[in-house]
């Protein structure tokens, strides 16, 4: 009875964890994502259901970035952590302009697809517009990783030699920033994926970047994201 009553606990929670994480706007939108960028890949840029579902769940998912923009205008204008070198700072200023920016214009988009405004050419001249700003604050974010990697890569360096002979392992500030280390090179991996997209989404090397590649590139970047969301796995009880 107390084994049963324990494995019920035990989906309840899981299940807890899972209605916790589609709760999130952003996580729903990143699933969306998924299924749009795996039906490009099947699609390959043919006509076809899977093509349909490409377009369907694009259009789904302006909705969820609707004054999505507002995160990165805020973060822009707020103050960085103190230490931070001036050119981290700039570049992380500098994605957080170009992402709002993105953002913004991607209403005008989603307007644009349904209708609401009027001037087709326009718009899509402004989706372009909003894919270049996407793709410099892809090119910022792996820059920024990059920085901060060099940083604690040298923090961690340090640490190593305070520690000297003990077990590292125990030390739990060098678990904490193994553990951000892990965490920035999964962003870095994600912003370079991210600007391999923005590149078969512009068509700026569509030989290379063909339709499928750009599928590949986005369904796995998205899987990325959907586990950067997850959230934190509570501790079993010892008895």
């Amino acid at each position: 009875m107390s084994l049963t009553m324990s494995t019920l606990e035990t989906t309840r929670a899981e299940l807890g964890l899972v209605v916790l994480y589609l709760n999130k706007a952003e996580a729903r939108d990143k699933i969306c994502r998924a299924i749009q960028y795996g039906s490009k890949f099947l699609s390959d840029g043919q006509p076809g259901t899977a093509q349909n579902v490409d377009k369907s769940t694009s259009l789904a998912r302006k909705v969820f970035r609707l004054f999505k923009f507002v995160n990165d205008l805020h973060a822009l204008i707020s103050p960085v952590p103190k230490g931070t070198p001036l050119p981290l700072v700039l570049l992380g200023k500098s994605k957080n302009a170009l992402l709002s920016t993105f953002l913004f214009l991607d209403q005008i988009v989603w307007l644009g697809r349904t209708g609401i405004y009027k001037d087709k050419e326009r718009a899509e001249l402004l989706g372009r517009i909003s894919l270049f700003c996407w793709m410099g604050s892809s090119v910022c974010t792996s820059l920024v990783e990059v920085g901060e990697l060099g940083r604690l890569s040298a923090s961690i360096k340090k640490l190593e030699k305070e520690i000297g002979n003990k077990d590292k392992h125990q030390n739990e500030q060098y678990r904490a920033k193994l553990e951000k280390s892990n965490e920035r090179s999964l962003a870095l991996i994600k912003a370079g994926m991210d600007v391999v997209v923005a590149f078969g989404l512009l068509q700026l090397a569509p030989k290379k970047v063909t339709p499928r590649v750009t599928g590949a590139f986005g369904f796995a970047s998205s899987l990325i994201s959907c586990y950067q969301l997850l959230p934190s796995h509570p501790k079993s009880k010892t008895v």
